[in-house]
């Protein structure tokens, strides 16, 4: 029999810019339903890209994200007693998804400053195509076009 269709949730819009891609991503790094904390964190962040930048954080911000939105993954796959990873196209709420726990494992994986600082670093680095997050996506791409030879063994 087949599977209920899921139903796709309504995106919840940040109070502050009214983008859903920033409520989404206030989620994301939102820990133990501390929704306040995240959007302080964020907030700040965009503060400081404001200063540094002069520019327009939210348009920053989602060139960040377009920049880190991968396009191929390798998923592992048994055929015939061996494992293969073979390489895939990503779902669009997958690559979303991925983009932001990218981007926020490489600030988190910084040291020695405060959460917002280090978002807004990894953010503008992003949007200039470099940074951990950026690494991470090439990485990936790289190892998809290594296993291309086992495309073949997609489903």
């Amino acid at each position: 029999m087949r599977r209920k269709i899921k139903r796709k949730k309504v995106n919840i819009t940040d109070p502050y810019y009214n983008s859903p891609s920033v409520g989404k991503f206030i989620n994301h790094i939102m820990r133990q339903g501390k929704k306040s904390v995240a959007q302080k964190v964020v907030y700040k962040s965009f503060d400081i890209i404001k200063e540094k930048t002069k520019g327009n954080p939210l348009e920053l911000f989602d060139k960040a994200v377009r920049n880190v939105l991968p396009s191929l993954e390798v998923r592992s796959r048994r055929i015939g007693g061996a494992n293969y990873q073979v390489p895939q196209p990503v779902r669009p709420e997958r690559k979303i998804q991925l983009a932001f726990r990218w981007i926020i494992n490489a600030a988190k994986s910084k040291k020695g400053k405060p959460m917002a600082v280090k978002l807004a670093e990894e953010l503008m680095l992003a949007a200039n195509n470099e940074g951990a997050a950026i690494k991470k996506k090439l990485d990936t791409h790289r190892m998809a076009e290594a296993n291309r030879a086992f495309a073949h063994f997609s489903w």
